[in-house]
C-alpha cells in the first residue's frame, strides 16, 4: 500500500473520526499540522449539520473543507461551493408518514438551524446533541428557510422501525440508513460520493490519490471514490464489504492510525 500518492484525505465524523463521546482527539490536530506540511486537502464528511461540524473542528475550519448533511451543503471557509436543498413540493408524502409514527422524531436542516416539532420535546437533550443550534415549532409550514435534509430518529432501532417506512419515497429522496439510530432524507443528488467527486474535480485530485474513512451506509458513495478507503472496525457490514481496507475503531484511533501511516509515507518518500 503505497501511502506517498495521496494528496486528499476525506473522513466521517460520528463513529469514525469521533470517538464515542463525540470528541476529536488532540492526536488528531497534531497529525493535522503535519498533513497541512505535505499539502494534503483534509474533508470533513458528516450528516451533522455545517455548524456542528465547526464546533468540533473550530481549532482547524478555516482549514479544511466541510461536506455537512451528508452532501447537502459544501463549503471552504465561508464560501459556499455546493448547496442541494430538498424539493418541497413532495414534503407532504414525508410528512404523512412521520404523523402516522410516534416513535419517529424528525429534525428539519437548513444551513442556520435545525427545527424539532414539539411533539419530539422529551429527545430534545439528545438531540441537541447533534444538532445544537435548533428551534421548536408546531408544523413543518413554519419553515421559511430551504431543507437540506430531514433527519429522523428512532430510539431503539432506524433500520427496523424506520427505514422500510420510507422505500416508496426511493424514487424521489435519497434515503439512507445513516446510524443506528437515524435515516436521513435528502435530495435524490445529495450525497458525500457527490459532493467528494465535486471536490476532486476542483483540486485536479484523482481517486488514486484520495484516501476516505467511514462506518456507515451514508459513507458508502464516497469510499467508491478513494483507492484508499477504510472502514472502521465498528462499521456497518456495508461498508466493510464496499471499503479496500479496514482500521481500528473509532474508540482505538484508527482514523489517527492511519493518518500517521501517510505521514511516514510521505516523510520517506521526501527522504
Amino acid at each position: 500500500m503505497d501511502l506517498s500518492k495521496v494528496k486528499l484525505v476525506v473522513t466521517d465524523m460520528d463513529g469514525t473520526l469521533l470517538n464515542s463521546n463525540h470528541e476529536v482527539s488532540d492526536l488528531f490536530f497534531e497529525l493535522f499540522k503535519k498533513l497541512q506540511k505535505h499539502d494534503i486537502h483534509f474533508v470533513a464528511a458528516s450528516g451533522r449539520p455545517h455548524y456542528s461540524i465547526i464546533e468540533k473542528l473550530n481549532p482547524i475550519k478555516d482549514d479544511i473543507i466541510i461536506v455537512a448533511e451528508n452532501g447537502g451543503i459544501v463549503s471552504k471557509n465561508d464560501t459556499i461551493l455546493l448547496s442541494i436543498p430538498i424539493k418541497k413540493n413532495h414534503l407532504h408524502n414525508i410528512e404523512k408518514i412521520v404523523n402516522s409514527n410516534s416513535q419517529i422524531h424528525p429534525i428539519y436542516c437548513t444551513k442556520s438551524k435545525a427545527y424539532f416539532k414539539n411533539a419530539s420535546h422529551g429527545y430534545i437533550p439528545l438531540l441537541s446533541e447533534y444538532y445544537p443550534n435548533f428551534c421548536v415549532i408546531d408544523s413543518v409550514e413554519a419553515i421559511t428557510e430551504d431543507i437540506i435534509k430531514i433527519a429522523l430518529f428512532h430510539h431503539e432501532d432506524s433500520e427496523k422501525f424506520i427505514f422500510p417506512h420510507f422505500q416508496d419515497l426511493a424514487s424521489t429522496y435519497k434515503i439512507i440508513l445513516s446510524g443506528k439510530h437515524w435515516v436521513d432524507i435528502s435530495d435524490d443528488s445529495a450525497n458525500k460520493g457527490y459532493a467528494l467527486n465535486l471536490i476532486q474535480k476542483t483540486y485536479h485530485i484523482n481517486q488514486e490519490e484520495t484516501m476516505a474513512f467511514g462506518d456507515y451506509n451514508n459513507d458508502l458513495e464516497m469510499l467508491k471514490l478513494a483507492d484508499y478507503s477504510f472502514a472502521m472496525e465498528n462499521a456497518h457490514p456495508n461498508v466493510k464489504n464496499i471499503a479496500n481496507f479496514e482500521t481500528k475503531s473509532n474508540d482505538e484511533f484508527g482514523v489517527e492510525l492511519i493518518l500517521k501511516k501517510l505521514i511516514e509515507a510521505k516523510n520517506g518518500f521526501l527522504d
